[in-house]
């Protein structure tokens, strides 16, 4: 990596602590349910017209009835929307209805927190899709992962006596308190910010206009039977040649914008997402957006350290993301850096050279450059957001493989709002569990004991994503219809493939668009991937909160093991290494390691 580089991430890294933590701050309040009163009343008129008792605290299989529930019927409207969008208002470009499969992916997707796009937003989706549908469950959806981290600190938190004891929370408070003082909030004042970056917001129809290729000169004019006019002199009658236009796409861009990074949801308004021009205009509002992913990712890190009691438990969770987030940077960057040795022989690279100091610049914009484009992949894969500033596709094997790798970790490096810190946490248990092994005790994190229940809960909510993925890239390699979207053969068509269902399952939504995947058998697979994917581990997960808020907190001891100082941050890397990542390394060695190998031979 070259100074720049590094002095990016180190700004990036400053400026993230420096908003997450009064963040996480106001976060552990939601979390212990302590709301002032001003707030209390405002929130009171919706739990009255739910009737919903907000001091009710729930046991976990009511608390995960409740979230099964609210967003099955989220997937039901986004469906409905799609599919009578034609009949609708608030849509001035006349778009039809979305094919049953696509809008079956489509709803998935976004209720699923995956933002998966198979489609072209400015193309497809109405006003009132984009508004009522999809950034309605780009908050609901992020509510939802920040419940569920919620529900398993608060297990860690209890002290397993009393009225309370198995109890997680009220999941209709979670979700008004989330949505209410947490996610609109930020997302106005970012989208604020957007807007005066450039970022366009309205609702205006599209607007056709005049592009570079518009002619300043003049040329004959034809007559009816094709030959020039002349006019008395015999001179050509001239006229001025045909004007070229485009017809650019307008809407409600940056509040969606907004949103779609705070709560690590990812889907773009355009198709080109937050390589757009008009999402994402700037070097500043680019830091913004990537700073907006990691933002209540990294404060929840520090909302559990607050909740259980202890600030360095905290600490050791971020310090663990921090350096894998870090490593993963420093490869990636110098991957690209490092360009292509296929291009340098015609001169290519030292053509982008005189604009980006040597490296591989396709794919990505001249107005981000390497080191910014590098870091926004790595934040966006790590962060379970799916929003792109470049072609991914376009990456150096290396390079696609970092953000593979990422996503097969579990999405844990500061991971999606919410499902980051509680999917950290299952390999916090694991980790003190391989412990416990080690030395013959009975292993215990933040006092509570993890036994068997606990450990075949882990390891449904470890095992469900790996199987997705793998299951599903053997189905769709193995299938005529699954090879059809393959635009480029070899390691590389494979690895499209194995990206999509990683994305997919670990609900994460970018792509290496070479696949073509809106397809009715990408559409259905795909979409099966993600709702398991994602409700299928955060049952298990809202299990092991209830389970573990019935325990009663044993006091630390002796022999109890430290979890929060370099040596269980060490431990936790590790695991995460070891268990997170051996599942694909056979795949990745048929992907991106082949193609790297073939491609330096």
């Amino acid at each position: 990596m070259t100074g720049s580089a590094w002095g990016l991430l180190a700004l990036f890294f400053a400026l993230l602590l420096l908003l997450a933590w009064p963040v996480g701050r106001f976060l552990a309040a939601l979390c212990n349910e302590r709301v002032p009163r001003w707030m209390a009343r405002v929130e009171s008129p919706f739990y009255k017209l739910a009737g919903v008792a907000p001091a009710q605290s729930m046991s976990w299989r009511v608390y995960a009835l409740a979230l099964l529930a609210f967003n099955t019927v989220g997937a039901i409207v986004v469906y409905g929307l799609q599919r009578l969008q034609g009949l609708l208002p608030l849509n001035p470009a006349g778009m039809g209805a979305v094919s049953p499969d696509s809008a079956f992916n489509t709803a998935v997707s976004f209720v699923a927190n995956t933002n998966w796009q198979g489609y072209a937003g400015e193309s497809t989706m109405s006003y009132l899709t984009q508004m009522l549908g999809l950034t309605v469950q780009n908050f609901v959806s992020a509510a939802t992962g920040i419940a569920v981290a919620f529900a398993l600190v608060r297990g860690f938190a209890r002290r397993g006596e009393g009225q309370g004891r198995g109890l997680v929370g009220n999941f209709w408070a979670d979700i008004v308190r989330i949505t209410l003082w947490v996610l609109v909030p930020i997302s106005f004042v970012l989208a604020v910010a957007l807007v005066g970056q450039g970022v366009i917001q309205n609702f205006d129809a599209y607007k056709a206009v005049d592009t570079l290729e518009t002619t300043a000169f003049q040329q004959p004019k034809a007559g009816p039977d094709g030959q020039p006019l002349k006019d008395d002199k015999g001179a050509p009658v001239m006229e001025d040649a045909t004007t070229a236009t485009q017809t650019l796409a307008m809407g409600p861009v940056a509040s969606q914008e907004a949103i779609k990074m705070i709560g690590t949801n990812g889907g773009g308004f355009f198709n080109a997402n937050s390589a757009h021009p008009y999402e994402n205009p700037t070097a500043l509002s680019n830091l913004l957006q990537m700073l907006a992913i990691f933002l209540i990712p990294a404060a929840l890190c520090f909302t559990f350290g607050r909740v259980v009691g202890d600030m360095r438990q905290g600490w050791a969770v971020f310090a663990a993301m921090a350096v894998m987030f870090v490593v993963a940077v420093a490869v990636l960057t110098s991957a690209e850096q490092g360009g292509n040795p296929l291009l340098a022989p015609l001169g290519v690279d030292q053509a982008a050279g005189a604009l980006q100091s040597g490296g591989y610049m396709e794919g990505k914009e001249v107005r981000f450059g390497i080191d910014a484009s590098a870091l926004f992949a790595a934040v966006t894969t790590a962060a379970s957001c799916g929003a792109v500033n470049l072609m991914h596709d376009s990456l150096t094997p290396i390079g696609g493989l970092v953000p593979l790798v990422l996503m097969q970790l579990g999405e844990v490096v500061f991971g999606g709002v919410g499902s980051g810190l509680y999917g950290m946490l299952i390999f916090a248990m694991l980790a003190v569990f391989i412990a416990g092994l080690m030395i013959g005790r009975t292993p215990e994190y933040l006092g509570k004991k993890i036994e068997v229940r606990e450990m075949k809960l882990l390891s449904i909510a470890i095992l469900v994503t790996p199987i997705l993925v793998l299951v599903g890239t053997a189905i769709a390699v193995a299938s005529g219809a699954g090879k059809a979207g393959i635009a480029n053969p070899g390691a590389h068509g494979f690895s499209e493939i194995l990206y999509a269902l990683t994305s997919a399952a670990n609900n994460n939504g970018s792509a290496f668009a070479g696949l073509s995947a809106n397809t009715p058998f990408y559409n259905a697979l795909l979409g099966l991937a993600m709702w398991f994917g994602r409700f299928a581990m955060i049952v298990p997960v809202l299990a092991i909160a209830g389970s573990l808020a019935a325990k009663k907190r044993l006091p630390v001891t002796a022999g109890t093991l430290p979890t929060h100082g370099p040596l269980f941050v060490s431990l936790l890397i590790g695991t995460v290494l070891l268990v997170g990542l051996l599942n694909y390394v056979p795949a990745l060695a048929l992907g991106p390691i082949v193609e790297h190998l073939v491609l330096w031979k």
